[in-house]
């Protein structure tokens, strides 16, 4: 079992609701900034990079809200990490706020949140936001 750290960012949008889930919980809207390719099979999602895959299990979903997923190497080794993303209006603004949740080893925290970040510009490319 490893010791991850939690950790958020958070990041304004431009954008609907509905526009930002479709990018976050379909395979076609994750394949768009998230990883080359995406296949699903029940609720285990392929995520593809180059030649390199990962799965991930659908862990929660609610509508208007958040998707989480658990990576099945850590639920095989019984880790208690999870990503998230999470995302809500801001009243005041009308902006979406959407944060992402995640876990890294401490070495890995500064890549982590770079990766991240990159990943992010590409779903504003993606959405225009």
């Amino acid at each position: 079992m490893s010791t991850k750290i939690k950790f958020e960012l958070e990041y304004l949008l431009k954008v609907s609701i509905k526009v930002l889930e479709n990018s976050v919980s379909t395979p076609a809207g994750l394949a768009e900034w998230f990883a080359d390719d995406v296949n699903v099979k029940e609720d285990v999602y392929t995520f593809i990079w180059n030649k390199s895959e990962e799965k991930a299990r659908l862990k929660q979903k609610k509508s208007g809200s958040y998707v989480r997923f658990k990576w099945l190497n850590d639920e095989e080794e019984g880790n208690d990490v999870f990503f998230e993303f999470n995302y809500a209006l801001d009243p005041l603004t009308k902006s979406l706020v959407f944060k992402i949740v995640d876990f890294a080893d401490e070495d890995d925290l500064k890549e982590a949140k770079h990766l991240w970040d990159s990943q992010i510009q590409e779903l504003k490319r993606h959405l225009g936001a």
